[in-house]
């Protein structure tokens, strides 16, 4: 693509979401000794991991537990800091070591971003954690602490497998485009001639007018984008030449951060404890084929950036936090994204956030209520991986609550939120929309 066009577009995307926080919190994420117990615990455990803890610690407390004789401490499950070893020994603690792992390529910028003082306190099942956070709190080289909520997905969760039309009827409007893909014809939301199969009250023009776009690029592969969501089937056909390679030899286009290994899943099944499906759906790979389902391969459907055919789309990076009912919360997440940034993605795609009737009033309470994250995604978009963008994208599902505003992070200003609307120009039915939303589509 041009690459002064591009820029322009990516200017409007960040513009766009640069909208002015009336609550000026000056303490927002902030964090020192002299702050109270009940201050520095920044969040609540509603909805939270339940042997978790996210914490950061000050410098002085940070030297110490990086020094020569952590080696020595058992099993890392003391910190070397008295005060915290006082508080951690009278609990049942698991495991202490930090959120971030080390990346020699990165650890410089990690530094600089203060990320290497978050740390992950796992405790045994049935802990306390709401008493370890308040011990942990009273402790002056704790400077926050973070109950590490779960997620919620931006879909319905159920597999919905597309059946390709082969029948050659022009559902839409694709003349020019030159792709040879028998789902073509089926993507209304690419471009709209108003064929009313797809709805009684369909409208032409009710798209997102890509075929513009390709006049312009089908794509490149120096754009990485980073599928934060359930597993991506990278062997699937339509997607296993747009995939991104490892360079580390694993030959894994990914890591799986929900089981901490290099299996990434696509097909766990699961229930919770009511009796819920809440496995893997599919959707991570839905979301990799609308970004860059290979185009004009003559098979399946064509990606927003799937190139020409000439091995010219996006690259496809899966970072998958999600896995068979595992997984899906704040500390998967931020590795993630930090895996990402670290690996050259240039857009993490994400469809999950927070539910809208959580206690969110303003950026600045998400700011000092989820600093993990923001801080994480701060990093990622401060991350120059290629030539064209100056910075990463965060772009984000605006939500399916059906309510009037963005759920965040995607709310926050300086990421993109993406809503939701049909093929007659109206709000899908699920969608949220209003202030925080950026983009309709």
């Amino acid at each position: 693509m041009n690459n002064r066009k591009l820029l322009i577009f990516a200017s409007f995307l960040l513009l766009a979401g640069c909208t002015t926080d009336p609550d000026t919190d000056n303490n927002a994420g902030g964090g020192t000794s002299a702050q109270t117990p009940s201050a520095k615990i920044v969040n609540t455990s509603a909805d939270a991991a339940a042997e978790t803890l996210l914490v950061y610690f000050n410098d002085r407390a940070v030297e110490t537990i990086e020094s020569p004789a952590a080696a020595t401490r058992t099993a890392a499950t003391l910190s070397g800091v008295a005060s915290v070893d006082d508080v951690l020994s009278r609990l049942e603690i698991v495991s202490l070591e930090r959120l971030f792992t080390y990346d020699a390529r990165s650890e410089e910028q990690t530094r600089a971003a203060g990320l290497h003082k978050w740390y992950i306190l796992t405790f045994g099942q049935g802990a306390d954690l709401e008493k370890a956070a308040r011990e942990l709190a009273g402790v002056a080289e704790v400077s926050r602490i973070q109950f590490d909520t779960k997620l919620q997905k931006a879909s319905v969760g159920n597999p919905m497998p597309f059946r390709i039309d082969e029948t050659g009827t022009t559902r839409a409007d694709f003349s020019g485009s030159g792709f040879n893909d028998p789902g073509l014809p089926s993507q209304w939301h690419y471009s709209n001639n108003g064929d009313k199969m797809f709805a009684a009250t369909t409208a032409a023009g009710a798209d997102i007018n890509v075929p513009e776009a390709w006049k312009l690029t089908g794509g490149s592969p120096s754009i990485i984008v980073a599928i934060v969501d359930e597993g991506v089937k990278y062997t699937h056909p339509d997607l296993a030449d747009n995939m991104w390679v490892n360079p580390d030899g694993s030959g894994v286009p990914g890591y799986n951060f929900a089981t901490n290994s290099t299996k990434l899943t696509w097909s766990v099944s699961h229930y919770d404890n009511k009796g819920k499906y809440d496995g893997d759906s599919g959707h991570g790979t839905h979301v990799a084929g609308t970004v860059a389902a290979v185009n004009n391969n003559g098979k399946g459907v064509c990606g927003v950036a799937g190139g020409t055919g000439s091995n010219d789309g996006v690259k496809l990076m899966s970072c998958q936090i999600f896995s068979g009912g595992k997984g899906g919360t704040i500390s998967t997440s931020v590795r993630a994204i930090k895996y990402a940034a670290d690996n050259g993605a240039s857009i993490i795609q994400c469809s999950w956030g927070y539910p809208t009737q959580s206690p969110f009033t303003s950026d600045s309470y998400y700011e000092r209520n989820y600093a993990a994250e923001k801080e994480a995604i701060d990093y990622f978009v401060s991350k120059k991986n290629n030539d064209v963008l100056d910075g990463g994208l965060a772009i984000f599902a605006a939500g399916n609550d059906a309510t009037n505003f963005a759920s965040y992070p995607g709310g926050y200003r300086s990421y993109v939120s993406v809503t939701s609307f049909g093929p007659d120009y109206l709000p899908a039915y699920y969608t949220n929309y209003g202030p925080g939303c950026n983009v309709a589509a």
